[in-house]
């Protein structure tokens, strides 16, 4: 009869059917070589067990804890469709620059910071835009109203900027005209970013990030140089 190290596993754990785990046994009892097999995998179970158990029991960190409860309202962020509309914007034909500026009025955001008259529609206000421009990670406070949680280039090598505010964050990249909101928490029902999460948490942000990034985050150095040269 022939036994697998699946099974010879799975006979050790206790988790085969009664009818194979006797065929097993009978095999094991007859087979001294299958028999040291199967106390070498209960033993390095009992090992790993003995190790990890104190782990396991430890209650798990409230910061860990809290972003496996979901948020009441929470909308669910579909990756796929977001990145499939934005391949779509980037396939316009020539006439795009006609197209552009529609589209960009056409996005009716909620922005969390007093707005000036002559913010365009979908863009950061001057007051957000100057801590965009201005804070790095490393530099700024604890106690900022708005905090910059990462910076990144996204897969047009715009620089982008991952932030968190009061009532909520987002994610603006820098191009011609400003800070363009890519992505948005507690956004109003006519906004129309690829992405728009309904009290989204830091952790949601910085998913969206992850998704949106061409390459790894901006070090320290990195970032500052980005500054220097203006976020261009």
């Amino acid at each position: 009869m022939s036994i697998t190290r699946e099974e010879i596993a799975a006979f050790a754990d206790g988790q085969l059917s009664p009818e194979r785990e006797a065929e097993v046994a009978a095999a094991v009892a007859s087979d001294p070589a299958l028999a040291e097999e199967v106390a070498k995998h209960r033993a390095l179970k009992a090992m790993l067990q003995g190790h990890f158990a104190p782990i396991a029991e430890e209650p798990v960190p409230e910061n860990l804890a809290a972003l496996l409860r979901p948020e009441p309202q929470q909308e669910v962020v579909d990756f796929a469709a977001a990145k499939e509309r934005r391949e779509q914007k980037r396939k316009l034909p020539s006439w795009g620059w006609v197209a552009g500026p529609a589209m960009a009025a056409s996005l009716a955001i909620a922005i969390f910071l007093p707005r000036g008259s002559d913010t365009p529609d979908g863009y950061a206000d001057a007051q957000l835009a100057s801590v965009l421009d201005q804070t790095l990670v490393a530099e700024q406070t604890g106690s900022a109203d708005t905090r910059i949680l990462l910076s990144f280039q996204n897969d047009e090598a715009e620089f982008c900027r991952a932030f968190s505010a009061p009532d909520g964050g987002g994610i603006a990249c820098r191009d011609d005209i400003g800070w363009k909101f890519e992505a948005l928490g507690e956004g109003s029902e006519a906004a129309s970013t690829d992405y728009r999460m309904a009290g989204a948490g830091d952790g949601d942000i910085l998913a969206i990030a992850q998704e949106l990034a061409q390459s790894p985050a901006l070090d320290a150095e990195a970032e500052r140089e980005a500054r220097e040269a203006g976020w261009r």
